[in-house]
Formats: C-alpha cells, structure tokens, sequence
C-alpha cells in the first residue's frame, strides 16, 4: 500500500455511509470482505464527523473526531488499517466550504463583531452583497445571507442557512483546515473527496463558482500536502461543464480527480434514448487531461442526480424517464433523488446495462452502496425537502447475504462486471 503509484488511475469506488452499511467503523471493518468479493479497491466514506447533522453530516462540528454512534477515532483509524491490510484504499469526506453553526469557530464568531475568529467566516451589514452567487437551495432559503441577531447582521451560507460558509481569504482559515487535513492524512486516509470545491473563494459581480482565486487555492493546498503526504488524493467535486471541470486537473497539480458530472447524465441519456451518440461525444470531450490524472464516474452517488450541464429539454426529458411520478424532485425540480433500480423500476437487466454502461467508459468508476444489490429509494412518508434522503436508506444485508449465495444473482453478475473492467 506504500508504493508510489498513480494508485487512483486504477480505482474502483464504493461510497458509503458508515451508519447506513455497518453501523459503525467497528462493523465496517467486519464487513471489508465484502468489497473484496465485489471488486472495489477504494472505500470513499461520507461524513463521519461530529455534526448536528442538518445535512447528513456535512454540517460539521468538528474536524478531528467521529460521530459518537460510528465508535470512537480509535475504530475509525484500525478500520483503515485493516482496510489497508486487504488492499482497499480509503478517501473520507472533507468539507472545505463550510462548516456548521455549531462548530467552536462560528460560535465564537457570532458572539460578537470583535471576537479573534470573526474573520473566520463572511459578514454584511445589510445582508447584501455578492447577489451573483449561487444560491445551492432555492427551495430551501430565498438568499445566502442569514441573519444573526446576537451581532444584528448576515453571515453568508452557500447552502443550508445553518452551514456559513468560511472565509479563505484568510490566511488563518487556510492554516487551521489545512492542520485538519494533515490530521487525517496522519492517520492513513488516502485521499479526501473535497465537496463544494468550485464555490470556495467569493467576490463580488461573479457567480463565485469556479473563480481562477479557488484554482490557485486549491494548488495551495495539493502543494502543502504533497510535501508530507504525496500519495493522497484530492478528489473535486465541482457540478460545471467539461471544459471548466478539467480546470480542477490543472496541469496535473491541482487534484488528482475529478467528479465527471456531464457524463454521469449523458450515461442516464444514453440509458433513456438507447443511443450512444450524446455520450460519445461527451466522452470525446473528457479527453486530454494530465496524464496522472482522472475522472470519477459515476451514475449517482448521495446527491440528487445533477442534471445542469444539460439543455433544458434534456434536463426534463430524462427526469420524466427517471423519476415519472415526480416524487422525488429536488432544488426546485431541476433535479431527482432516484436509485439505479428505482430509476428502472426494479428490471434486472436493465439495471446490470446501466452499470455495464458505467464500468465502460474510462474513468474511476463509483459504486453507490447498495445500488449492487438493486436497492430502491425509501418510500415518500412525508413531505421532505431533502428528498436526497429517500436514497441514503440502510444497507440490505438479508438481501445482500441471499445474494452472495446466488451465483445468478444481481450482486455477483454486478461483481463479474467490476472485476473485468
């Protein structure tokens, strides 16, 4: 596991919640076999950090310690270790772009406007301001500045009104996160899957998305840690289109991959009109990246199925093909929050096509747990404005047991799939 290689031009993915597979790190660990057998060489673990968990754990309180109910850092660092020993690669979830309200920074901050961690954070007096950035849910807050009486002004959130965003602008911000992922780094991971990368650097008459300030950022920080830790992987994701997606590549100094979001829904197009044709075009797109690098593929992880890089016809089309009953909508019904098996209804074949389809294309391609056993979304209960939530229901393993048995079954076909990609 220590050689030097461009081990992540090889990887196979499987992302995971640690509560929704095994319960905690402890039983993650019991379960490596699994991924074994599967075909997978690299786990990329969702949040497992403290948080209030507004956002499943993407609100974070703390930065060096695990969730209570996932055990204790001690079986988080043996269950990479062991994960090691078995040849599996692990990447954990880092969040960059923000933090909760709840973390020590932002509860100082909020006290008072001449608190020492005020800088941490984006302030106004009138609560406007930066107007051309993204709002990432509309269906959920009207603006990103929210107010805060203790100071009587806004403080700035990308997304949920209880995740501000940090201020990197600040030299301090830099070094403090910095120090939280050498932390983990310290302690085996092997590379951090940085969320909301394109929105990290703001400034005023822009989208602040993608800004050349969060490039240059972000080769700050692959140069700091390649220092030290040369192996790990920074792993972007950024919804933008092709061109301004292999911007996150650099030139082969900035992050070692890359989210491919356009091809993710050219693949479902392809999936919904039985033609190629948009999808290798796509493809012929995707070409030309540093050669140490690469892409991370995928037909759907945690998230809602992104569907932006498309025209608006196609956008609709394809939701009308996935989620036909519009149950499971999201930000504003631009997006859905589907399954592979409830996006095709359950039909066998058609799910081992579309994942077929995904371990084709070059790339490191991404298991979402549970889609290889045909896990379905959680049944609409209630109305729900994180509809993301219908598809980080609880691992099967009654169903993923029977099927390990069953030489025909979806699982071990999926697995013949992986292992002779």
């Amino acid at each position: 596991m220590n050689a030097r290689t461009h081990w992540w031009k090889n990887a196979k993915l499987y992302e995971l919640y640690v509560d929704a597979f095994a319960g905690t790190f402890a039983g993650l660990a019991e379960h490596l076999p699994y991924f074994t057998q599967l075909g997978v060489n690299c786990l990329h673990i969702l949040p497992h950090y403290p948080s209030p968990m507004i956002d499943d754990g993407y609100d974070v309180a703390d930065y060096r310690s695990v969730r209570s109910e996932l055990g204790t850092i001690e079986d988080c660092i043996q269950c990479i270790e062991e994960a090691h020993r078995c040849g599996i690669r692990v990447i954990i979830d880092f969040v960059l772009n923000h933090t909760s309200d709840q973390h020590p920074w932002f509860l100082e901050a909020r006290r008072s406007r001449d608190n020492p961690k005020r800088d941490f954070y984006l302030w106004s007096e009138s609560g406007t301001g930066l107007a051309g950035a993204v709002n990432a849910f509309p269906d959920i807050k009207s603006q990103n500045w929210i107010p805060n009486p203790a100071t009587g002004d806004y403080y700035f959130a990308t997304f949920y009104p209880r995740q501000p965003d940090l201020n990197w602008d600040t030299l301090r911000v830099f070094e403090a996160m910095l120090a939280n992922m050498e932390f983990w780094a310290a302690r085996g991971v092997d590379g951090f899957r940085l969320d909301a990368a394109s929105h990290l650097i703001k400034r005023e008459g822009t989208t602040s998305k993608g800004l050349p300030e969060t490039h240059q950022l972000l080769k700050r920080i692959r140069r700091r840690l390649e220092t030290t830790y040369p192996d790990v992987i920074l792993l972007a994701e950024a919804v933008q289109d092709i061109e301004s997606s292999k911007e996150y590549f650099g030139a082969g100094d900035e992050c070692h991959m890359v989210y491919n979001f356009p091809l993710m829904a050219h693949l479902w197009l392809a999936l919904c009109d039985g033609s190629r044709s948009s999808l290798d075009a796509t493809l012929a797109r995707s070409s030309g990246i540093p050669e140490s690098c690469q892409w991370a593929t995928f037909l759907r992880t945690h998230d809602a199925i992104t569907l932006g890089t498309l025209s608006s016809d196609q956008r609709h089309r394809l939701i009308d093909f996935i989620d036909p009953k519009h149950e499971y909508l999201f930000n504003n019904g631009e997006e859905t929050c589907m399954r592979i098996a409830s996006a095709l209804r359950g039909n066998t074949e058609r799910i081992l096509e579309a994942i077929d389809l995904l371990y084709g294309v070059p790339g490191a391609p991404i298991m979402y747990y549970g889609d290889e056993i045909g896990m379905q979304n959680i049944p609409v209960r209630n109305l729900e404005l994180n509809a993301r939530r219908y598809v980080r229901g609880p691992f099967d393993w009654n169903i993923a047991n029977a099927q390990l048995k069953d030489p025909a079954s979806l699982l071990n076909r999926v697995s013949q799939i992986i292992k002779g990609a």
